[in-house]
């Protein structure tokens, strides 16, 4: 066998036990889906602001508020991790008003890491 095919030979095994090793999990909560989805616009107030997520969430340190457009608190100041689904983050609302609203979170997951974002929706 000359160097070449011992090179070759080399590269691909270290490729296939590359490939072989346990994955990383990164254990960051990302957001699955909303209600009200992000960017949508809404005919009727929603009663509150769901945000599932793709991991269970740390209730103590995960944190949800709706401002209107002029930064003012909408939200009913309870924003909470959902007990029957820890993917869950919600926080109930007073009946808004037409505009555009911030949704603002922040959460931790399980593992210890912290996710935030912040999306808005429209009331017509």
């Amino acid at each position: 066998m000359n160097m070449t095919k011992i090179s070759r030979l080399m590269a691909q095994l270290a490729i296939v036990a590359f490939c072989l090793l346990p994955q990383q999990t990164w254990g960051h909560a990302f957001p699955d889906h909303s209600e009200p989805r992000v960017g949508s616009t809404v005919d009727r107030p929603p009663d509150s602001v769901r945000i599932w997520f793709d991991g269970a969430l740390e209730g103590a340190f995960s944190t949800i508020s709706v401002e209107d457009a002029k930064g003012a608190r909408m939200d009913k100041g309870d924003g909470t991790v959902s007990s029957a689904d820890l993917t869950l983050l919600e926080v109930k609302l007073p009946r808004l008003l037409p505009g555009t609203y911030h949704v603002r979170w922040e959460v931790l997951a399980r593992d210890g890491h912290r996710t935030e974002g912040d999306y808005t929706f429209e009331i017509r």
